[in-house]
């Protein structure tokens, strides 16, 4: 082989590793970028799970991607280590499709029909169609699918170069006494092993290989020790996606080297074994393109049923590597860790886990003004300060941590129904936020009323149970309307917000008719005064993310275009909403 054969040989290398990202790129964009969410909810069992591995892993032709994916699942605690292991050994299994697709680069040189499924002809089909969608059509879909045909025509042309820059190999002694030495299982495992993890792709090691077989060199005894070894390179990339993971995330990235290590070990002993007793006539037949793709399929599909009944053992084996770490945290910041940086590049997925850690964050913020709400009715306490300050500075994190991931979301390519929830998340989070900021003025409030010694007339005690109980009710609607997405409800927040502004102001006349009689200090009516102005802005936040809920899903643009028709027109039955809370709230 000379300088430009060697040239020409990485120039397929990469054109095939472009080509194959690409098309897989484009094929999971097609799916409509579900295929995420599909393996997380639907991988109940071993055998689903190993189903979905396999599915997930051929459309989106990576073992390494699935496999990282379920690493930040675990990680994140959205998926237990066992449920894991089998996603992952269906991986395994989906990774072999891509030799199938290039093995059409054995079809050629035939007279008649056949002749248009050779490898030329097939790359310019694709190509000509492709880079007709890619240019011309104005539908995304249809861009998707340029590029999934595009990816297959640049594969099967970098395919097409490895096989002509090594066909002068054919006649090379010293390659084919090289390739005698690969014969040695031991050294074809480790040979295997170290080209996988340099290039890190198991799919384009195989590719590589069957380039490797139109020399007629690469014969059974050859290629199985290569296709084994190729298996446990594969793993590196999973194993370096898991450094910084938890315990288990680590513990379900080695489950991918300890499968396909056990896998290759049980694997040869059976095989090598069976062999020196039998002697297979075939260990020196020469294997085409098709033939290693066989191979490379039936071997995974065979580590995969060995190792299947052992899930449970698997689990305890990687478990022994790696030791459990304490971590004392918030056990209300669980839902952050489903913020994984992993996910970004599945936006469907980080979409869902947003909105779970959201909804937390929500659940949270009315938890707050409950327990505030408590300081002023039943007294004020040094522990139930503490735990509002607390959840004010869990919410804190979650606001932080979530607008930091949703802003790193919308730099990406997303379905319309995506960016639109993406929008939603990002404009409540501050209102969720203030609402609990506003609990924690509240407590505050609650404490200078203790250490003050402040006591309010019956009147104004009544007041502000009236106006809390009205509060508690429109959190409490803004807040699961939200979760559940149900318009229903939200429609119910501006009329109760309505109510409680007018409560506000009867609140305000009141202590001043009190103060002007005597019955009120000044020194109450700062506290009563700060009071007031929280209550209402609870309800205008309240209001604010009501509003962005149907603004987002009616299709309504602009954020006070909802509040302004429904007090202008009232509409969506203001009116009996306005009056039932009316009655219910009465001061």
């Amino acid at each position: 082989m000379n300088l430009a054969d060697a040239l020409s040989l990485l120039g397929g290398v990469s054109l095939f590793l472009f080509g194959m990202t690409l098309m897989g790129e484009g094929l999971k964009l097609v799916a409509g970028n579900k295929l995420e969410l599909i393996l997380y909810k639907l991988s109940g069992t071993p055998l689903k799970g190993i189903l979905l591995g396999t599915g997930v892993t051929a459309v989106i032709q990576s073992s390494s991607a699935t496999s990282v994916m379920v690493v930040g699942f675990v990680n994140s605690g959205m998926m237990k280590m066992k449920q894991a292991i089998s996603i992952i050994m269906g991986a395994i299994i989906g990774t072999s499709i891509t030799g199938w697709i290039i093995s059409l680069s054995d079809i050629g040189g035939s007279n008649g029909l056949l002749s248009l499924l050779s490898t030329e002809t097939l790359s310019a089909i694709t190509a000509i169609v492709g880079i007709y969608l890619r240019l011309f059509s104005k539908k995304q879909t249809h861009h998707h699918i340029g590029d999934i045909l595009m990816g297959f025509a640049i594969l099967m042309f970098g395919m097409k170069a490895m096989s002509s820059s090594v066909s002068s190999l054919r006649e090379s002694e010293v390659f084919i006494s090289l390739l005698t030495q690969f014969s040695n299982p031991i050294l074809g495992i480790i040979i295997g092993m170290v080209f996988t993890t340099v290039i890190q792709s198991a799919s384009a090691s195989v590719g590589i290989l069957q380039a490797l077989s139109s020399t007629g060199a690469i014969t059974f005894e050859i290629a199985l020790p290569i296709i084994m070894g190729i298996a446990i390179g594969a793993s590196v990339p999973v194993l370096l996606s898991a450094l910084g993971a938890s315990t288990d995330g680590k513990r379900t990235a080695l489950s991918y080297l300890v499968v396909d290590t056990l896998g290759v070990i049980v694997f040869s002993l059976l095989f090598y074994s069976i062999n020196a007793l039998v002697h297979f006539t075939f260990m020196s037949t020469p294997l085409r393109s098709v033939n290693i793709a066989l191979l490379n399929t039936v071997f995974r599909l065979i580590v995969v049923a060995l190792l299947l009944p052992f899930i449970s053992l698997l689990e305890k084996l990687v478990s022994t590597f790696i030791k459990d770490k304490k971590q004392e945290q918030d056990k209300e910041l669980d839902d952050i860790k489903r913020l994984e940086e992993r996910f970004i590049s599945y936006p469907p997925l980080a979409v869902e886990n947003a909105r779970i850690a959201i909804n937390k964050m929500g659940e949270l913020a009315e938890k707050n003004i409950l327990d505030a709400f408590n300081l002023l009715r039943n007294g004020y306490t040094d522990g139930g300060f503490d735990e509002v300050e607390r959840i004010e500075g869990v919410i804190d994190k979650y606001e932080d941590s979530i607008g930091t991931y949703l802003t790193k979301l919308t730099g990406r390519e997303m379905p319309k129904d995506l960016n639109r929830s993406v929008a939603k998340y990002l404009h409540t989070l501050t209102d969720f936020e203030r609402i609990s900021d506003h609990a924690l003025n509240i407590a505050e409030s609650a404490r200078e009323i203790k250490e003050k010694e402040i006591t309010f007339t019956p009147e104004a005690i009544h007041e502000m149970d009236v106006m809390m109980k009205a509060l508690e009710r429109i959190v409490h609607i803004t807040v699961s309307s939200f979760a559940e997405n149900d318009l229903d409800k939200a429609y119910l927040v501006e009329p109760l917000e309505e109510v409680i502004d007018e409560l506000c102001e009867k609140m305000r006349f009141n202590h001043v008719d009190r103060l002007t009689k005597g019955e009120c200090t000044i020194l109450n009516g700062y506290v009563f005064n700060d009071l007031i102005g929280n209550y209402e802005r609870i309800s205008d936040h309240c209001s604010n993310t009501a509003a962005t809920l149907i603004e987002m899903e009616e299709g309504v643009f602009g954020l006070h275009t909802y509040t302004n028709e429904v007090k202008d027109r009232h509409t969506h039955n203001f009116e009996e909403n306005y009056k039932f809370f009316s009655d219910a709230f009465t001061l």
